[in-house]
């Protein structure tokens, strides 16, 4: 569980969902569907069907897949505007030969469709593009076509962006190390760690993301964040930039890399810091204004304003599917470049492989990591932006295909997710190229 995004749900719910998988009693996707269920239907809402922050009752199974298309109800948000510029148009060409597609899970005999991975990982929307046009759109449970959904840890992909662009820019420096922009770091782990091995976690750090250890410290980091209660007579770091100056330095920076979201709100303090805006603000100027989306979005933040970078943002599934369309199309959408194609084209490259290794993901075999996005080095080039419970981003140039998914299920890492989802996508990949070569 150590290497998993940042979510404290994992600890919360881990006894009671180890018994509940042993005995095969976790409910599925029809039996935990919130509509259904009538969570937070009322006026007021009976006690029973009450989610709530302060008894972290949005943190649970099933009460998340209500909380995850509602989270601005329940946290205090700052918008990103699309600002007053026209939509820019998606082209539908709806297909119906894609639910009977199958692929045989990871570790799996038996296949499965894609119709039924949809459940099998709860699913709230799934959109598929094909050379710029969706050819796949569903919605389910709390989440609607007009709604938004938090992306979770994909929003590291969306800062660790900003942060190249930036660097692209001049106006910062991979090679700098992070104290010439934050000073206030000098005393921490960070103060000999460079902008690079921030962006590509490998800075060597005395921080463990251990959900099911409530001393781990992952769980001051989200206290500190403001996505646990505090309790009485708590005096630690009240902000995440206020954590960050606590840490302490573990091992050498730039060998290994270890997936700690701390990195990500250095990265996004970075690109505050350097553009002298909020990362609300940044967003709607970089990706939301320029790029014609759909709907506003809006993004966690803490309690002195800045957005929780490692996982904060909330979207609406269209305008996910234009951000990972841009991406997988070199950095260009809506007849702009919005993201330089050399920028896009190093994220592509990715990381080292080797240092990759030391994360110990066995389900992204030859894996990189590299500027906050997953890079597969596969033949067709995919590669990934990841957030916990099953959002995701994925690009895949060979094919011309992007998938964007949001989803809700009892199982918070992707390594339980991935046997279900990575052979999907491949076959949905192999389907549209098949399909377009006949």
């Amino acid at each position: 569980m150590k290497h998993l995004p940042i979510m404290m749900v994992v600890a919360l719910l881990a006894p009671t969902l180890a018994n509940a998988q042993s005995t095969g009693s976790v409910p599925d996707a029809a039996a935990t569907d919130p509509v259904a269920l009538g969570w937070m239907v009322g006026s007021p809402p009976s006690p029973d069907r009450l989610i709530r922050f302060e008894d972290q009752s949005l943190l649970r199974f099933p009460q998340i897949r209500w909380s995850f298309s509602h989270w601005r109800e329940l946290m205090p948000t700052a918008e990103i505007s699309r600002g007053d510029g026209p939509i820019s148009v998606l082209p539908v060409a709806l297909r119906d030969d894609l639910d009977a597609v199958t692929f045989t899970p990871m570790g799996g005999a038996a296949p499965m469709t894609w119709e039924q991975s949809l459940a099998a990982n709860y699913t709230d929307g799934i959109l598929i593009m094909h050379r710029g046009e969706i050819v796949y759109e569903r919605y389910f449970g709390a989440l609607t076509a007009q709604g938004q959904h938090i992306a979770h840890s994909v929003t590291k992909s969306f800062v660790g962006t900003l942060a190249a662009m930036l660097i692209a820019e001049g106006r910062l420096d991979r090679d700098a190390l992070v104290t010439q922009y934050l000073p206030e770091l000098a005393d921490s782990a960070f103060a000999d760690a460079t902008v690079g091995q921030v962006l590509d976690m490998t800075t060597g750090l005395a921080y463990t993301e251990v959900y099911t250890d409530p001393d781990s410290d992952a769980f001051h980091f989200v206290r500190a964040v403001g996505m646990l209660p505090r309790p009485p007579g708590y005096s630690g770091p009240t902000t995440g930039y206020d954590y960050l100056t606590t840490l302490k330095k573990a091992g050498e920076h730039g060998r290994e890399f270890h997936y700690k979201s701390v990195n990500t709100e250095v990265a996004g303090w970075l690109v505050s810091r350097v553009s002298g805006m909020s990362l609300a603000e940044v967003m709607s100027e970089r990706f939301w204004r320029p790029m014609g989306m759909e709907r506003d979005a809006y993004i966690q933040v803490g309690s002195n304003g800045a957005g929780y970078a490692a996982g904060g943002l909330n979207l609406q599934l269209r305008d996910f599917g234009r951000f990972c369309e841009m991406m997988r199309n070199r950095g260009r959408f809506n007849g702009r470049q919005i993201v330089p194609e050399t920028v896009v084209a190093d994220i592509v490259a990715g990381g080292s492989p080797a240092a990759f290794v030391s994360g110990g993901y066995s389900t992204l075999p030859g894996w990189s990591y590299h500027d906050q996005w997953w890079v597969s080095h596969n033949p067709n080039g995919a590669f990934m932006a990841r957030g916990v419970f099953g959002q995701a981003c994925y690009a895949d140039p060979k094919a011309e295909m992007t998938i964007v998914r949001f989803a809700s299920g009892p199982n918070a890492g992707n390594a339980l997710i991935d046997p279900t989802s990575l052979p999907a996508y491949q076959a949905i990949s192999d389907h549209l190229m098949a399909a377009s070569s006949e």
